[in-house]
């Protein structure tokens, strides 16, 4: 059968799925899921096409023909570079459509007999559109890597499962059905590639551009806790979004937390370091880690300037430096104007566990958007640099990390009536969001009647 009357097939369908618009881009709505599924299965048609062009190409490019081979007849120094020229794909790409067309092509044997294709149910799914050309390599891929490992009946049963299976798959979803699949072929293999990821985990941590990368990969047991804490987090944050969103300006909310899924994986990445930094564990090999943040004296007081943190070659500005200073874990060295030091800072700012058990009971959480404690930690109110605050209950607050960074970075003002754990927390919004400043409940007594 020929492949470009599936590819004919395809085209029509498209044609018909975009008949009732006016103009190429005036497709209506309810159509336009009909036109992306038809334009979806020409693309992987098309591309099973140019799978078995490519072998094709491949095969009259092979080494032994020489300076004979097409590529290399027409200036290409192998198959891959000539199909990647025509087709605007990177050499990998390629690479997988020669993989794919070879794999799914018929052979010949050795004494010239015609042997059907090595992967025929791979064959027929993607001639008909339902697979994808990347989604058949990962699939031919992981049965060559399991043939010397099991029966050949086992492989085509594998094969006629896994092109069904994964037909109309993102390659997101392929890749997580060929894991459990070459657990469910080689069951014995499971623990050798475990020991593999694990010998093969790394952290790359590097400054580009003031910013600092991290990459992580290692093997999902150890990166579970990692996935599980991370994830979490991110829940908890959403949880609170969706409660603030309930609270109306006159109840008190505060304002809106804008920050993508990302960002709010790099800040509990952050929250999780400063928590561990301010732990007060024996048993934590940190090997007295802290965060060592260096500023001058006169620009700490007239907040111009610049800071820097040891350890990292980009400056921080002065209000970082000022909030860094309020969290737990973390050091000021303030020197004068000769350089001498004139305050190390002392451990005996940080808040205790009593302590913050205590402000726990009377705040419930972050006080300004209601975080469980755990995702909480004090905050001195006046702080502890600027307003020489003293490290007691009277003076400090639960803020999650979002909301220690609101008061600190946009003139929010703390304020509590009475003392101890009887106290009652109020925010006072800056000027600029309320020229009254009118004072604004703590998140866990929004709902309650005040007189």
């Amino acid at each position: 059968m020929n492949p470009l009357d599936d590819l004919d097939e395809a085209v029509m369908a498209v044609r018909a799925a975009w008949e009732s618009a006016e103009t190429a881009g005036d497709v209506p709505r309810e159509r336009l899921v009909a036109v992306n599924d038809a334009l979806g299965s020409v693309r992987r048609r098309v591309d099973a096409v140019l799978a078995e062009v490519a072998a094709r190409i491949a095969a009259e490019s092979r080494k032994e023909l020489g300076p004979q081979g097409l590529a290399k007849q027409h200036g290409y120094r192998t198959p891959a570079m000539l199909i990647a020229s025509a087709t605007g794909a990177s050499t990998g790409e390629a690479n997988r459509f020669v993989t794919v067309g070879t794999a799914t092509a018929p052979r010949t044997s050795l004494f010239g007999e015609r042997l059907p294709a090595k992967y025929p149910a791979v064959r027929d799914a993607s001639r008909t559109g339902a697979l994808s050309v990347p989604a058949s390599a990962a699939i031919i891929s992981l049965l060559d890597r399991v043939r010397l490992k099991v029966s050949e009946e086992r492989v085509v049963q594998a094969e006629q499962v896994l092109a069904t299976q994964a037909s109309g798959m993102s390659m997101d979803e392929v890749r997580k059905l060929l894991t459990r699949a070459e657990a469910w072929l080689d069951p014995d293999g499971v623990e050798p590639r475990e020991a593999q990821a694990r010998a093969d985990r790394s952290l790359q941590m590097f400054e580009r551009d003031g910013m600092l990368h991290l990459t992580l990969q290692t093997d999902v047991a150890s990166g579970a806790p990692v996935k599980a804490a991370i994830e979490g987090y991110v829940s908890a944050q959403f949880a609170s979004r969706k409660n603030a969103a309930r609270v109306t300006d006159a109840e008190g909310a505060v304002e809106g937390d804008t920050r993508t899924v990302t960002q709010m994986r790099a800040d509990a990445l952050t929250l999780f370091a400063e928590h561990v930094l301010g732990c007060q564990h024996d048993d934590l090999p940190l090997a007295g880690a802290t965060v060592v943040v260096r500023v001058d004296l006169d620009d700490l007081e007239a907040g111009t300037g610049i800071a820097r943190i040891d350890g990292v070659t980009a400056p921080v500005s002065i209000a970082t430096a000022r909030r860094l200073a309020a969290d737990g874990g973390v050091i000021p060295w303030v020197c004068g104007p000769e350089g001498d030091i004139l305050d190390w800072g002392r451990q005996r700012r940080l808040f205790t566990r009593p302590q913050k058990l205590a402000l726990t009971e009377r705040d419930g959480g972050c006080a300004m958007c209601g975080l469980p404690p755990a995702m909480s930690h004090v905050h001195h109110i006046r702080w502890w640099e600027r307003d020489a605050g003293p490290t007691d209950l009277d003076n400090g607050v639960l803020l999650c990390s979002t909301c220690h960074h609101l008061i600190h970075d946009n003139e929010w003002d703390v304020r509590v009536e009475g003392t101890g754990i009887h106290g009652r927390v109020w925010f006072l919004p800056p000027a600029t969001a309320d020229p009254e400043r009118t004072p604004r409940p703590a998140a866990n007594r929004r709902f309650e009647h005040v007189a």
